[in-house]
């Protein structure tokens, strides 16, 4: 054996590695969605880390209230069957993990994997726990040596304390202000030049009543790829008359871009005389479309809904990002939320003035952290003496306040991940099985609706998995959820966040991936679209799903 890696082993602690390989071997259960071996060593490897701290922490509490220790001898022979009990129990549970995963992936229609790749998973887990442990040993010294210097000078308990924070603080400096910092600079620059790109197969529209043609006030190459994207994609008059027959009309879709204007206000304004130039307010349908940090807006939900409205809608979006959503959130948390507001401000400001007989029914839609921002962007008590006809918000992210306080209000024997709120008039919950024909219930004016799948880790993460169970683990659960998860300290929370790293791979009707067909449910509840029998509904969403 190598030296160093003799040395490192030496240096190890037998608590620390007790407890890290309990948290190692709890890693590998499933929790949501199914991972990859990749994902299965990075997860499995600061878990181990993690571990390893607690136990670490914990022997040093011993310590530090003076109980008894165990002689140098003694530890030795400590350590040396700790590793071997842990190298056990790694082997046993690594052997198991392919099982574990296909508990999950038989729910989700996927194939069985043969094996889980414990050598791989290994290779990657290793690697991870040893980084990890090197910043905080790295960390270690660095208190140290702070405390050694000022305990020339001041008492040692306070020259711990002290250096302690100015150890906190240096590294929080160095991570912050310019590891952080660099990477958000060349993760910014990146998505500006992909948001800038103009993709060949992405052709400038000659129709003057969509964005970005000639007559348009925003200009192609303003709107993003997104947008872009947008405005140029989705059914034409022609297809859906194809489908259903008879009259159809053309769907309206308006998008800002970010580099469209350069405030909030102006872009919010510029979509109103947008949406008022191609003649948005004169259909039966406006929808004020939040969408995710880079612009995205998913297609399934616009379609879907331009299809069960025979084209009589228009939509209306304005771009907050160009980031990644979750890289928009820690980075600019209230820019989405200011411009969901300034939008909905606007467009329902200059809708209240239009002739109640005469105006669209006025609907919020958005996706992630579209449904968040767009929650946020409609106060209730602004709309209450004239509300907008309802919002049908997917996979909203656990920190929105509505979704998050209805479900904390709900009937107490509805799941967490299916929640009943009160009589059902204003607020409710679908998910793959459509569950909005809620009995004796009566829509009241506004319908909101909240489509969630219970393996959606953007829905159901939560922080405080880290000590607790979340409450969408109690029974009967999710159809979707594994019979063998179970929650443990720490550990569940560290797997909820490599969850949501994966929650857009899942399958298409699982985890974060919203299915057109449940779309359609969800739609057919919140605009009650006319017309449409059993069969034509079935009919549509096998269109769609095929």
């Amino acid at each position: 054996m190598h030296p160093v890696l003799i040395r490192f082993t030496a240096s190890l602690s037998a608590a620390g590695l007790l407890v890290g390989t309990l948290f190692f071997a709890a890693s590998l259960t499933p929790s949501l969605l199914p991972r990859t071996y990749v994902m299965q060593g990075m997860l499995s490897g600061g878990s181990l880390a993690a571990g390893y701290g607690i136990g670490v922490f914990g022997r040093w509490l011993w310590s530090y209230l003076e109980l008894p220790m165990p002689g140098r001898r003694t530890g030795r022979i400590a350590l040396l069957v700790a590793s071997l009990v842990c190298l056990a129990v790694a082997l046993i549970f690594l052997r198991q993990a392919a099982e574990w995963q296909n508990s999950i992936r038989s729910l989700m229609g996927l194939d069985p994997v043969d094996s889980a790749h414990p050598f791989r998973v290994g290779g990657i887990a290793f690697p991870v726990f040893v980084a990890l442990l090197g910043v905080a040993r790295l960390f270690a010294l660095t208190y140290q040596l702070f405390a050694r210097k000022l305990h020339l000078f001041i008492p040692r308990r306070v020259a711990h304390a002290i250096g302690g924070f100015l150890a906190v603080a240096l590294f929080w400096s160095v991570i912050n202000g310019v590891l952080f910092e660099y990477a958000l600079r060349a993760a910014d620059s990146s998505f500006q030049q992909i948001d800038a790109l103009i993709e060949p197969e992405v052709q400038r529209p000659d129709e003057p009543y969509r964005t970005g043609s000639a007559e348009s006030l925003i200009a192609w190459e303003d709107l993003g790829s997104r947008g872009r994207e947008f405005v140029s994609s989705g059914p034409s008059g022609e297809m859906i008359a194809h489908f259903l027959g008879g009259e159809v009309l053309e769907p309206l879709r308006v998008y800002v871009g970010l580099n469209s204007d350069e405030s909030i206000e102006a872009r919010a304004q510029l979509a109103l005389t947008e949406l008022k130039r191609v003649g948005g307010f004169e259909r039966s349908v406006l929808i004020v479309v939040t969408p995710t940090g880079t612009g995205w807006i998913d297609p399934k939900a616009m379609d879907t809904v331009e299809f069960l409205h025979r084209g009589d809608v228009a939509s209306v979006a304005v771009q907050y990002s160009y980031l990644p959503s979750w890289l928009s959130l820690m980075v600019e948390p209230d820019y989405g939320a200011d411009t969901a507001r300034a939008v909905f401000a606007a467009i329902y400001g200059y809708w209240t003035e239009l002739p109640p007989d005469l105006r669209p029914k006025l609907y919020l839609h958005g996706l992630s952290l579209g449904a968040l921002n767009s929650d946020r962007g409609a106060d209730f008590y602004d709309v209450i003496a004239d509300p907008y006809s309802g919002a049908l918000w997917s996979g909203p992210p656990y920190r929105s306040s509505t979704w998050r306080t209805v479900t904390e209000l709900r009937d107490p024997d509805s799941p967490a991940w299916l929640p009943r709120f009160r009589d059902g008039s204003i607020v409710r919950f679908t998910n793959q099985h459509d569950a909005l024909d809620v009995l004796g219930a009566q829509w009241g004016p506004m319908r909101i609706v909240f489509l969630q799948y219970a393996s959606d880790p953007v829905t159901f993460f939560e922080p405080q998995a880290l000590y607790r169970s979340p409450s969408w683990m109690s029974h009967p659960r999710g159809p979707e959820i594994s019979t063998h998860l179970r929650w443990f300290p720490v550990v569940t929370m560290l797997q909820l966040a490599i969850d949501v790293a994966a929650g857009d791979s899942a399958p298409v009707g699982y985890g974060h991936v919203y299915a057109p067909e449940h779309y359609i449910d969800a739609w057919l509840a919140v605009t009650e679209p006319e017309g449409w029998t059993e069969e034509e509904i079935a009919r549509l969403k096998s269109h769609f799903s095929g």
